[in-house]
């Protein structure tokens, strides 16, 4: 199937890219960075940004799934990114009146989740990611009161590790959830198989290696 990957140059979107073409998808990439992976006859690497109306079009033209691994790296300084792209992505969504599902990457901490984190987690997002949350929650809403078929995947603090795929899969939220680390290469499993086969539209997603 075609997939596209947007934000896919590094973290879960890098590791998303290198998932995907493993199960033999072809797959179109849209990020501003260069994707640091050899040439591959079923990768298309174009450059540009995810907020660009005509990047974004361009990129999704022909998907018959998108994955969404957006990121801000190690910055935790006030951001619209996450808002400003599913404003045009909802936008974009209605022109192109197409209904090809979107698998939303935030994080365990966005929307409500963060009322289910341990203190001293709850602590840390309060004095350090707090801006960036903000936003991730932003995009959420601006998604979930959408028209499109989404699924919005909230990972657990994200480690380098190799792929195990031994990782759960929340739906619902309670008390005691611990949701803790996560490797990338695993969510971006997860986001992959999703793509193949969306069992979660319209339902948030927690995931966690523990």
């Amino acid at each position: 199937m075609n997939i596209t990957i947007i934000g896919a140059s590094a973290g879960v979107g890098l590791e998303t890219v290198k998932r995907a073409l493993d199960r033999n998808h072809k797959i179109t990439t849209l990020s501003r960075s260069e994707i640091k992976l050899p040439s591959h006859k079923n990768l298309t690497t174009l450059k540009g940004s995810a907020t660009n109306k005509d990047d974004l079009k361009k990129s999704i033209a022909n998907a018959d799934a998108v994955i969404v691994a957006l990121g801000t790296g190690k910055s935790m300084k006030t951001t619209t990114l996450y808002s400003d792209f599913a404003k045009l992505l909802v936008e974009v969504q209605k022109e192109m009146s197409t209904q090809i599902p979107f698998i939303v990457l935030t994080g365990f901490g966005a929307g409500e989740s963060g009322a289910y984190h341990s203190f001293m987690m709850k602590l840390f997002f309060k004095f350090l990611l707090k801006d960036v949350y903000a936003d991730k929650t932003k995009m959420e809403e601006i998604i979930a009161k959408s028209s499109m078929k989404w699924e919005i995947v909230r990972a657990g603090i994200l480690k380098d590790n190799p792929l195990t795929e031994k990782y759960r899969a929340e739906t619902t939220l309670f008390k005691g959830i611990n949701i803790g680390n996560i490797n990338h290469a695993d969510v971006a499993d997860y986001m992959v198989k999703q793509a193949e086969n969306p069992t979660e539209l319209n339902k948030y997603v927690s995931l966690s290696n523990n």
